[in-house]
């Protein structure tokens, strides 16, 4: 069961500020979280390899084609501004 000098430490670190009753609920709901994840120390996991990932990493690539582009005159269309066959943005220095 968490203490309320422990509750406080936390509201601390989070910045709230809690009212009596806040954090008797709170210190409660904490201390019932922390019984549930104390259950994980009773699982035997010596033959589990430490992993950083659930699942394997797998990158999904696909493969470079050559293909059709958009003609400028239509990728042109929206632009606000435009000098010649560019794009013209505001100068950022």
């Amino acid at each position: 069961m968490l203490t309320i000098a422990e509750v406080d430490h936390v509201a601390l670190l989070s910045r709230l500020d809690l009212s009596a009753e806040e954090k008797k609920l709170y210190g409660d709901q904490l201390s019932k979280i922390l019984e549930y994840a104390k259950m994980l120390d009773e699982l035997d996991t010596g033959d589990v390899p430490p992993t950083a990932h659930v699942l394997p990493l797998k990158n999904v690539y696909r493969e470079d084609r050559v293909g059709d582009h958009l003609p400028l005159e239509k990728a042109m269309q929206n632009a606000p501004e435009r000098d010649g066959n560019f794009f013209k943005v505001p100068r950022i220095v």
